[in-house]
């Protein structure tokens, strides 16, 4: 494991656990049950959310659109299934999907990136991203946090 990717895991930890500690504040756990997240792989969705943050447990078998977040932050965590994601550049045909949320047809001038089973990407809010290609399933978590 390379020392950047080691430094990415264990941010993602950390986030995590800073995270998890804000839900809480009694005992900053939060346990979500093992069929309760195979359940919502199969489908893809969300798993918990809150003013600050929401956990993801995603599924992708094809090409996405491209996504920028104005005000999120997100980690992910890929647990099975390769992708290939295009960060930074320009999004092409652009439109506001949500308060804070644009989408687009793709992304040109992006650096490519593959992603693999144990990868941990973290992508800053306003970075646009795409899922040029899934070969899958391609499953992941995703952890946004807001700002």
């Amino acid at each position: 494991m390379t020392s950047k990717r080691l430094f990415l895991s264990l941010a993602a930890v950390v986030v995590l656990a800073v995270i998890a500690a804000e839900k809480n504040p009694a005992d900053g756990v939060i346990h979500l049950d093992h069929d309760k997240v195979a359940a919502m792989f199969a489908q893809g969705g969300t798993l918990i959310a809150t003013n600050n943050f929401k956990v993801m447990a995603l599924r992708r078998e094809a090409p996405g659109e491209a996504e920028i977040h104005d005000s999120d932050t997100d980690i992910f965590y890929i647990v099975d299934g390769s992708a290939t994601i295009v960060t930074g550049g320009k999004a092409t045909e652009v439109r506001s999907t949500a308060p804070g949320e644009s989408r687009g047809k793709s992304i040109v001038g992006g650096e490519e990136r593959r992603l693999e089973k144990g990868d941990v990407l973290i992508i800053p809010n306003r970075v646009p991203h795409w899922f040029k290609e899934a070969r899958g399933p391609f499953l992941y978590y995703v952890v946004k946090v807001s700002h």
